[in-house]
């Protein structure tokens, strides 16, 4: 199977990264869609000082993906150490499932950062990378790597950010978030 490979600190899940991992399945980019949890971005680890707990991530993830067809979490990087770079990660999925093909699946913020990602050619030599458009963000496809595609999928002017900033001043996102997502949230009093 073609597996993609969505990362990310999920802090918390919305419906932008679901229906976003639901139309690259539905199109046929991957097999199926596989959320990792990262325990730690190390390209973030100072600048989010209101991080859930990884448990309460994972299980954010868990909720919010009950019924989406193709799409499932992954807790795989929580087993790895600390912090897992994205090649890393990579190497070690395929060494576990060699049965699978991994693709990595990336917002076209995260491609104008990825120079500066832990052995970045080293990704684009041994993975395939599929980005996905963000407002905001334009990609010159003439200049990709041969092992690169830009997805066409709808476009989610949305952040994790902006919905913790809106639970903090008590406003609940609740057209971003399943609903599932936002009792968990009010039970744990998360972001608040």
């Amino acid at each position: 199977m073609r597996i993609g490979v969505y990362g990310g600190s999920f802090n918390p899940i919305h419906k932008g990264h679901t229906q976003l991992a639901s139309s690259i399945v539905d199109q046929g980019w991957v097999d199926a869609l596989w959320f990792l949890v990262s325990p730690l971005n190390p390209l973030k680890s100072d600048s989010v000082s209101d991080m859930a707990a990884y448990e309460h991530r994972l299980k954010m993830a868990e909720l919010a993906t009950e019924g989406v067809k193709g799409v499932e979490v992954s807790d795989f990087e929580n087993r790895l150490p600390v912090p897992s770079y994205t090649i890393t990660t990579l190497q070690e999925l395929q060494r576990a499932y060699p049965q699978h093909e991994f693709v990595l699946v990336i917002g076209a913020d995260n491609w104008e950062q990825f120079p500066r990602w832990y052995h970045a050619d080293d990704i684009l030599r041994s993975f395939s990378v599929l980005i996905y458009r963000r407002p905001g963000y334009e990609i010159d496809e003439r200049l990709l790597p041969p092992s690169v595609r830009v997805v066409t999928t709808p476009l989610f002017d949305i952040s994790s950010t902006q919905i913790r900033a809106s639970a903090k001043k008590g406003r609940m996102m609740r057209r971003w978030l399943d609903e599932k997502v936002v009792k968990y949230i009010k039970k744990e009093g998360l972001y608040l």
